[in-house]
């Protein structure tokens, strides 16, 4: 994926500026089924969602399986990144941290950095953090900026490197060591407290045939519609391994200024994704926040595709993601960077926040949200990988994703036949059997974890 230039940003509507390319099987984290979780949803919402503090918004969640890493000020004493592992560092404000990662000469590799800064300390528009891939000699393979953007408002920002096979290139492009380095891209503004990190390697095998890079297949631009129907809940998840699975549908949950909430929608080879999101009134129209809606798109290997923000001023206010193409192994190829970092089928990921200052005028909510997730075009089958991606089964849409997204899901924001199922369940044996479930899925996720 080295082929990505400046991704598109646009700082005047309020969203943060980045640059280089957007970029799971998801990045290691618990296995979970669309049935069970829906059970989860149910239940929550019957004994009055999940438990947050009343004047603080949910903290981000770390991947369960994350190992504790310490980066190095320089790369010789630089620790190791395994591809198919996720980890768990610190960014303190001043300086750069290094860490290395062995590369083959076959496979596209991704790394990507996931900043939490917390909720204490001011940031400005251009504070974020800044991620870079070299070669042992020193040659730059990529550079990623995630910022905060015109809200000001402290949220997880993710910035990625990748290092891609390119036919006829010259630089990284061979086995070895390499360095990524993470470091704040506006340290004299910045907060002092250390920011948490959350890294995440992935590797992507080469097509099995021989993949000549290709113009992607034309596609149509034109803004969907914005789904239609009944709301379900769906209470959102607090981290890229915690994100709650959705497929196309109308779902509701309740968000506080400063908080953030992550979705993983399966989108598969062939299909388009397109999402909006919609803030309720307060019933307060005296008062305005700067971008205070925020709406990113992140795909398989976390990298972000597209993001837009929108002001609040107390009404009902809803903003939505830039059309994208169908996932095509080919799309890597194109010169925009939306278009190219819809180039793997997997788990996509929705990520949603409202800015802390919105409860300067408007109080500390909570406040309804609506989620509104469109998927269209004929799914297909997929390049023939060569290999395996490490971790395994990132780059394809499994049985249990289905079930989150069928092919043809509920057309007006209905429930998957999964996740019906497991409503139902609920609702015809009251809360005994839900409590009875819950003990199976504890017993069941337990089992998964060890497994994975």
């Amino acid at each position: 994926m080295g082929r990505w230039v400046t991704a598109r940003r646009r700082a005047g509507s309020g969203q943060a500026r980045r640059h280089a390319p957007p970029t799971r099987r998801r990045v290691p984290g618990p296995v979970r089924s669309a049935a069970l979780t829906a059970v989860l949803a149910s239940t929550a919402a019957l004994l009055g969602g999940p438990a947050l503090a009343a004047d603080e918004p949910a903290d981000y969640a770390f991947a369960g399986d994350a190992r504790r890493i310490e980066g190095a000020s320089g790369t010789a004493d630089a620790a190791a990144l395994e591809p198919g592992a996720t980890y768990r560092s610190s960014l303190p404000r001043d300086g750069v941290l290094s860490y290395r990662v062995e590369l083959d000469a076959s496979s596209d590799t991704y790394i990507t950095v996931t900043a939490v800064p917390g909720s204490a300390g001011e940031v400005t528009a251009v504070d974020g953090i800044r991620v870079r891939l070299r070669d042992a000699d020193g040659n730059s393979c990529s550079t990623d900026t995630a910022t905060f953007g015109a809200a000001h408002s402290p949220r997880p920002v993710t910035a990625w490197s990748r290092r891609e096979i390119v036919p006829g290139a010259t630089r990284c492009q061979e086995s070895g060591t390499y360095y990524v380095t993470v470091e704040r891209t506006r340290p004299q503004d910045s907060p002092p407290r250390a920011w948490d990190l959350e890294l995440a390697a992935v590797t992507e095998p080469r097509p099995a045939a021989a993949d000549a890079p290709t113009t992607p297949a034309p596609w149509d631009s034109a803004t969907p519609e914005p789904l239609a129907g009944e709301p379900q809940r769906r209470p959102g998840g607090q981290g890229f391994a915690h994100a709650t699975p959705v497929g196309q549908g109308v779902w509701r949950d309740d968000i506080r200024p400063g908080q953030t909430l992550f979705y993983e929608v399966p989108v598969d080879w062939g299909r388009r994704v397109h999402a909006t999101a919609e803030l309720d009134g307060s019933g307060d129209t005296s008062g305005y926040a700067t971008g205070a809606l925020h709406l990113a798109l992140h795909n398989p290997v976390r990298g972000e595709v597209d993001d837009a923000a929108k002001g609040y001023a107390g009404r009902r206010t809803t903003v939505g993601l830039a059309p994208l193409p169908p996932v095509d192994h080919a799309n890597r190829y194109a010169p925009d960077g939306q278009v190219a970092g819809m180039r793997f089928a997997g788990a996509y990921y929705l990520v949603v926040h409202l800015a802390a200052q919105v409860a300067d005028d408007f109080g500390e909510g909570p406040f309804g949200l609506t989620l509104r997730v469109r998927l269209s075009g004929a799914g297909r089958a997929g390049p023939q990988y060569a290999g395996e991606s490490r971790p395994g089964g990132v780059f394809e849409v499994s049985a249990q994703d289905r079930v989150a997204a069928p092919e043809n899901g509920p057309a007006e924001g209905g429930a998957a036949d999964g996740d019906g199922l497991a409503m139902k369940a609920v609702a015809a044996g009251g809360i005994g059997t839900g409590s009875l479930l819950l003990v199976g899925l504890g017993v069941w996720t337990a089992v998964a974890r060890r497994r994975a």
